[in-house]
């Protein structure tokens, strides 16, 4: 089968079938992309020539690049995936007879036929690398306090920019989610009554996730002040409107957090994901179970959230060093 036939039919696989979020098939896309274009310049345009060798090789070739080794996991887990869901379709030594269908897929016969065949995986053994071992970044609860009563400070004129950022990180912090689950809440998403967001998370999977009353005050003055200055005609149900009025992106979130984080003491990741961070081990530290932080944060394993424990563990350690006279 032609590679990028295959590479589409994947893609549209992951989407329709597997229920992958678009954030997730976004970044499949952009790997598979690359190493088609690394396999083309091999002289590889079939999933027939497909190798163990060249996969190795694609990903030899970004770690000589330095890419960060979350990256090259990613990306193997990106080609893993496709050679994996290409061999159950017999792409890899059999070319479809019948036509192939919209978006890279093939025909119902064609498929079925070549489900039977035994076909090899090629990247069943390419293994991804180690991630690095280190614990995410965290922020005090003072320096949060310290963030939020900036904003305020800035929103205090009412411009409606301002307001709306309140909020954002308001919600951030205190529900604990993510971005895409931030931009992707709808105005019926928001329960004022029980303080409770309706989000959605990876997978498709959705929860109902707690936010407390300083979130909720936020959230009230942006419905009432700034949300209707920032609406125009196509900004639908999003409840997060960027300066034209349409879903705030998360991008432009990325770039607030980001300016917020930017004089902070302590290295790391300077994005949402800290604030995330932040509100699980902030959550931990003052006594919540585990699970019910697992359950908040929507991760579908507690080994997961777990990190979390280890977080708390270093910070308690580390006020020991400070403080004891003997530590």
């Amino acid at each position: 089968m032609n590679l990028r036939l295959a590479v589409d039919g994947y893609l549209r696989h992951l989407e329709v079938e597997r229920g992958y979020s678009a954030q997730t098939v976004r970044a499949y896309r952009s790997d598979l992309a690359q190493f088609k274009r690394f396999a083309e310049s091999r002289g590889v345009t079939g999933t027939e020539a497909l190798t163990l060798d060249l996969f190795r090789d694609w990903l030899w070739e970004g770690a000589q690049q330095q890419l960060a080794r979350a990256t090259l996991a990613r990306r193997s887990a990106a080609v893993r995936g496709f050679s994996g869901w290409n061999a159950r379709i017999g792409g890899s030594s059999a070319q479809p007879s019948g036509p192939v269908l919209a978006g890279g897929g093939v025909s119902a016969d064609d498929a079925e036929a070549l489900t039977r065949a035994d076909v090899p995986d090629p990247a069943a053994r390419l293994r991804a690398p180690k991630p690095d071992k280190h614990l995410p970044r965290v922020i005090t609860r003072a320096q949060i306090d310290g963030l939020l009563d900036a904003l305020a400070a800035r929103a205090e004129g009412g411009e409606p920019g301002a307001i709306r950022d309140v909020a954002v990180i308001e919600v951030l912090y205190a529900a604990g989610i993510r971005v895409s689950e931030l931009t992707g809440l709808d105005v019926d998403d928001v329960d004022l009554e029980r303080l409770t967001l309706r989000v959605v998370g990876k997978g498709n999977k959705e929860r109902v996730v707690p936010f407390g009353v300083p979130a909720l005050r936020a959230i009230r003055r942006y419905l009432q002040v700034a949300r209707p200055a920032l609406a125009a005609e196509g900004s639908g149900p999003a409840l997060l409107l960027g300066a034209r009025g349409g879903r705030l992106g998360t991008r432009a979130v990325y770039q607030l957090v980001a300016s917020l984080l930017v004089d902070l003491p302590g290295g790391g990741p300077a994005g949402p994901h800290t604030l995330r961070h932040t509100a699980a081990t902030h959550l931990l530290d003052g006594g919540a179970d585990l699970r019910a932080v697992q359950e908040i944060l929507g991760h579908a394993s507690l080994g997961t959230t777990q990190i979390y424990t280890h977080v708390s563990s270093e910070r308690l350690k580390e006020s020991y060093r400070l403080a004891h006279p003997r530590a």
